[in-house]
């Protein structure tokens, strides 16, 4: 075969193979998210939580190591377990530290709860689980994961003297150089933080910094979760928003009384959504 026949057939074949892998790789994700196997909570937030966006945006791959930090009620693990189980990857959950003495019985109780949960083979493969906590050791072996994911908890550990840099130093050893530590938090901006975070939001500069002290390169930031309705001055913090819904101080009784409708109409926050880098 002539050789600039052979160079025009292969470039044909490129053009045609190309776009099939990448609307594969759109599909496994499509599909884990579209799946009737999560919950309908789950799937009525999805217009809040723009997953296939976010994750999108974060870099999500197939075949990668994905390690899921305090993953809450589950929202993003009932779809990245799946995704793994579909293209070969391998999802890790950051969960309540077994190894601490001082971890309550309730959150050893939620740990074993939600590994049941996620016990399905053919539902969601085999997930793995992790010590995390302010006294846990290493997530992994030393650059072994390629995303780290960190959903609505940086402002938990801003108010914990010493947990923020802790965390963020075990993020950066286990994520391989190039690795993408991605992060969602309820965004204080435009007006100053309460201390430390106290009501749940953050300022951007804040989270910027703490990852930048531990290593990382802010790489992008998205408005893909960004909520213009949000006026960030409720009376119970960012509580008050949905999903939590809070209509009393932390630890008292709900008020029956308590008018909710401004609040359910802003919906859920404006969150900072950002995207860091372990340089390569």
């Amino acid at each position: 075969m002539p050789l600039r026949r052979h160079i025009l057939l292969l470039a044909a074949a490129v053009s045609l193979t190309a776009p099939a892998a990448f609307a594969a790789t759109d599909q496994a994700l499509k599909a884990a998210i579209a799946s009737p196997n999560r919950p309908a909570g789950d799937i009525a937030r999805d217009g809040a939580r723009h997953p296939y966006e976010s994750l999108t945006f974060w870099g999500l791959k197939p075949k990668q190591t994905v390690i899921e930090i305090s993953p809450g009620g589950g929202y993003w693990t009932e779809i990245l377990a799946p995704y793994a189980k579909a293209t070969g990857g391998t999802y890790i959950a950051g969960v309540a530290d077994l190894s601490n003495p001082k971890l309550s019985e309730g959150a050893r109780k939620g740990r074993a709860d939600f590994e049941a949960r996620f016990a399905d083979e053919a539902k969601y493969g085999k997930p793995r689980f992790v010590n995390f906590g302010a006294v846990s050791g290493p997530l992994g072996a030393p650059g072994s994961a390629d995303l780290v994911l960190t959903a609505r908890n940086v402002h938990n550990w801003t108010v914990q003297p010493g947990m923020a840099d802790k965390v963020f130093a075990d993020f950066f050893a286990v994520l391989k150089p190039g690795g993408v530590l991605a992060v969602e938090d309820h965004r204080a901006d435009p007006r100053s933080e309460k201390a430390a975070g106290a009501d749940g939001y953050l300022n951007t500069a804040t989270v910027v910094a703490l990852a930048e002290k531990a290593g990382f390169k802010l790489d992008a930031q998205s408005e893909i979760n960004a909520n213009p309705k949000d006026t960030k001055d409720h009376p119970f913090g960012v509580w008050t928003l949905p999903p939590v819904k809070r209509t009393a101080p932390g630890g008292q009784p709900a008020d029956p009384n308590f008018d909710r409708t401004k609040y359910d109409a802003i919906g859920e926050s404006d969150r900072m959504t950002l995207r860091f880098r372990k340089p390569a």
